[in-house]
């Protein structure tokens, strides 16, 4: 049974890339912060984690508690949209910038020496959840700035992840999941959830039409950096 682990399962993508998974009779493993959110998973089947992203204790026992385990996929999903004001003209409070670029960048960074030992074994795959909003040749509008920049910080972090666990046969993916209808996204987003996630999910299976190091859409497209 192939395994998947996601990291920040608690709704939207995450929460979806659980039960696609599930539904299709893989073992799961899906971290969590709030209670509710734990019983909800549970309840589906997956393997609750608690993890805070932003503690480093937590990325410690996240660490012991899958030691030994071979991993499949491993989904980097838990990130934050920041304020929806920031701008050139409006930047961030320091506030602001420390908890978009901890949860967004340091914490992918410092989750890298945790999940190479479990993908290294199965040569599985590594999928950061990014955006199109992270790519700087494709930058044109100004809004949402600090997300903007924390994402094309964490597509570098990607990127040296795939220099270094491609060594180890881990492959490594870059994923824009459009604009989807999440609690981040809003209700006028373009795309399905389900829609997203399914498509992303075909990305990550397949790793000949979709090689490591790569920059893809939901649809399979190539995105500019």
């Amino acid at each position: 049974m192939p395994t998947a682990l996601v990291l920040g399962a608690s709704r939207g993508l995450g929460l979806e890339f659980a039960k696609q998974y599930l539904a299709d009779g893989w073992s799961v493993y899906a971290t969590h912060r709030a209670e509710a959110d734990r019983v909800r998973l549970r309840d589906l089947g997956a393997q609750t984690l608690a993890l805070d992203v932003l503690a480093a204790d937590d990325l410690a026992g996240l660490a012991w508690q899958l030691e030994g385990e071979r991993v499949d996929v491993a989904v980097v999903n838990a990130g934050v949209y920041g304020p929806r004001n920031s701008n050139p003209q409006h930047p961030p409070t320091n506030g602001e910038f420390d908890l978009v670029m901890h949860t967004n960048v340091l914490a992918p960074m410092r989750l890298l020496p945790r999940l190479a030992p479990l993908l290294g074994p199965a040569r599985g795959t590594l999928a950061f959840m990014s955006s199109r909003m992270g790519s700087i040749s494709a930058t044109g509008a100004g809004h949402g700035m600090l997300y903007r920049v924390s994402k094309a910080a964490e597509n570098m972090v990607a990127r040296l992840a795939h220099v270094e666990l491609g060594a180890l046969g881990v492959r490594v993916l870059t994923l824009h999941p459009g604009w989807v209808r999440t609690d981040m996204g809003g209700p006028n987003a373009e795309v399905e959830v389900s829609a997203s996630v399914a498509g992303m999910r075909r990305v990550i299976a397949d790793a000949v039409a979709w090689p490591g190091g790569g920059f893809y859409d939901y649809r399979g497209q190539s995105l500019a950096w």
